[in-house]
């Protein structure tokens, strides 16, 4: 358990300190990823990210819900193969209600402000990556599956 609550802090910060990850999707098969600025609730049961509604994204969301997301905290450095982290989420993406439009702005334009008008503009769709494990790699190789139950 003492691992966990390593691994789970270096999670936290991960998440906290972040401002960028890669969101896994697929249609027909076939693999699709895109950078999304995103923030994490503080249960860090939720990832939150918009994105344009004719994006490939959110087409391919729409199709088949289940994504992953890759946070992490490489600097493109040869030392990054023994001292950066890795965290992919795994989860489905659901809109964000109307009623949590408010919970999101707040959470996500803290970490993303620079992103106001964009997140306003009617073409705009605030998502949620609804977490069932997070897999926490560090030292290059050492994996530890974080459940959030």
């Amino acid at each position: 358990m003492g691992d966990d609550r390593s691994h789970m802090a270096i999670l936290r910060e991960m998440l906290e300190n972040q401002l960028l990850g890669v969101l896994g999707t697929h249609h027909d098969g076939e693999p699709y990823t895109s950078l999304v600025g995103f923030a994490a609730t503080t249960d860090l049961k939720h990832l939150l990210f918009a994105t344009g509604r004719a994006t490939r994204k959110h087409a391919n969301l729409a199709v088949d819900a289940r994504a992953s997301m890759l946070v992490d905290t490489r600097t493109n450095r040869p030392a990054d193969f023994t001292e950066a982290a890795a965290a992919t989420a795994v989860g489905v993406v659901e809109e964000v209600s109307d009623s949590e439009v408010a919970d999101f702005d707040r959470v996500f334009l803290a970490k993303h402000p620079h992103l106001e008008s964009f997140v306003h503009s009617p073409s705009c769709v605030r998502l949620r990556l609804r977490v069932s494990v997070f897999m926490v790699v560090t030292h290059f190789q050492h994996v530890v599956e974080l459940h959030l139950d």
